[in-house]
């Protein structure tokens, strides 16, 4: 995007990526001028993305009266595992998050302003929202729903659902009133096509045929990248997936899923109506999107772990009003303290020791820093069988080409080549590719992670 001055339509390696809307990479754009191109650059706005999800869900626990709660709940957002995973990573993940959370939260404030009984343990407060409180959780929840939309497409709409299942669920149609759907479905849809007009017709129409038909509806009807079922035998094993990857992707919080499941259990059968209907419309509300999230993307045959992270501000927020109202009952806050110190350290330590220990296993890293001495801007360079992203990443900081990818028959001819170059093949066709030339190399062993698998790699490389 800074190379081209092109702010509408992502390239990756010089070639169109339709994966995903802009958002984030305008992000990283906006990195990239405040702290140069850097792993730290193209990372930290996932992890400023992340900050703004819990401060999120702190100043959602304060409206419902619940600051204790608040604390805790975004402790356990921020100390989970997949956020930690996450919030450092160059995705669009924590975007996607962060605005599918405001618009939940906005949908609430919404609900409860439309109930006439939701808000009995604070009726000034509520009843006293001015027209233009109403109208700024309105916009909050459109553009939301909109900005989610520019992070990671139309997934970003499942508060949509929330709502619309929570109001069904209620059977109370009045609760519609403060959403003015169409309105507000035509502003979300506005903001969208602010960008998606010029980038459909830049792309000739390729964002929607790829970014919609092959990444949203071709994941939900088939598995792509290896990542799900290949038969629809392996589909129906797979469907608890989520319910049973929730104890690591949560984890540590996650041990205490099985009490929160009894506590709902037992608050819905005792029918307890106190401290006050809105406290068990809430709890109604996050279970309603945590639900439909796990529903979602258990039906959807591409499965990956993280996919459920929506739902983690949700969970934490129930989790944490119910685990603090126990603790506060049975003096039991300790409990939560020490587990929070302790993932807290244990996390912080595999931060500053793992990933020194672990790079010599990243093949593309150990190849560019064993070969950079002798890179030259103007060098081309192709890859055999390893066209991985982390390739483009590491050798682009220092070269203007861009990878091609080959395969065997053409390698020699690519290398004949005059002018500088380098090939990335395996390191058991390096012989039989290249027997008599005198060129270049550097080999390493490392493991592919989008694979899944180990490889042996051998970097040739001509200087001339």
């Amino acid at each position: 995007m800074i190379q081209r001055a092109n702010y509408i339509v992502p390239y990756f390696n010089n070639q169109l990526r339709l994966d995903k809307p802009p958002l984030t990479y305008w992000a990283q754009v906006t990195s990239y001028r405040i702290f140069g191109e850097s792993d730290f650059s193209a990372r930290f706005p996932s992890a400023i993305a992340a900050a703004l999800i819990a401060l999120t869900i702190l100043a959602w626990a304060y409206r419902i009266g619940a600051p204790a709660a608040g604390w805790w709940a975004a402790i356990i957002f921020t100390l989970s595992l997949q956020t930690f995973v996450h919030a450092k990573a160059a995705v669009a993940d924590m975007w996607l998050v962060l605005f599918m959370t405001l618009a939940h939260w906005a949908g609430y404030e919404l609900l409860a302003d439309s109930s006439p009984t939701a808000g009995h343990d604070a009726p000034r407060r509520l009843r006293s929202v001015a027209h233009y409180q109403r109208a700024r959780w309105w916009l909050i929840f459109y553009l939301s729903l909109a900005l989610g939309f520019l992070a990671k497409g139309p997934i970003a709409w499942i508060p949509l659902l929330t709502v619309l299942a929570t109001i069904v669920l209620a059977r109370d149609w009045q609760l519609a009133r403060n959403f003015r759907f169409l309105l507000g479905i035509l502003l979300m849809l506005a903001v969208v096509a602010a960008w998606g007009i010029p980038a459909l017709i830049q792309t000739q129409g390729q964002f929607f045929t790829v970014g919609i038909g092959r990444h949203v509806i071709g994941r939900s009807l088939a598995t792509m990248e290896g990542h799900g079922a290949s038969s629809f035998g392996m589909y129906l094993l797979l469907l608890p997936f989520y319910f049973v990857t929730i104890f690591v992707s949560l984890f540590p919080w996650s041990i205490k899923l099985p009490w929160l499941t009894s506590q709902l259990w037992r608050q819905k059968k005792s029918g307890i109506n106190n401290p006050g209907y809105r406290a068990i419309t809430i709890d109604n509300y996050l279970l309603t999107g945590i639900a439909i999230i796990f529903v979602i993307f258990t039906l959807v045959s591409t499965k990956l772990p993280h996919y459920t992270l929506p739902a983690f501000p949700l969970l934490a927020l129930l989790l944490a009003r119910h685990w603090q109202q126990a603790a506060t009952v049975k003096d039991q806050g300790s409990s939560f303290r020490r587990l929070a110190t302790s993932t807290a350290c244990v996390w912080i330590a595999i931060a500053l020791v793992v990933p020194p220990l672990v790079a010599r296993f990243f093949p593309a890293y150990q190849l560019f820093r064993e070969s950079r001495a002798l890179l030259q801007t103007n060098m081309q360079f192709a890859a055999i069988e390893f066209e991985e992203p982390s390739v483009v990443w590491y050798f682009r900081s220092r070269l203007q080409t861009f990878l091609t990818r080959l395969n065997k028959k053409n390698a020699a001819d690519f290398m004949s080549k005059p002018g500088p170059r380098f090939i990335i093949v395996p390191t058991s066709v390096v012989q039989t590719l290249f027997p008599n030339q005198p060129q270049s190399t550097f080999s390493t062993r490392g493991f592919n992670i989008p694979k899944g698998k180990q490889v042996d790699l051998t970097l040739v490389l001509k200087r001339e």
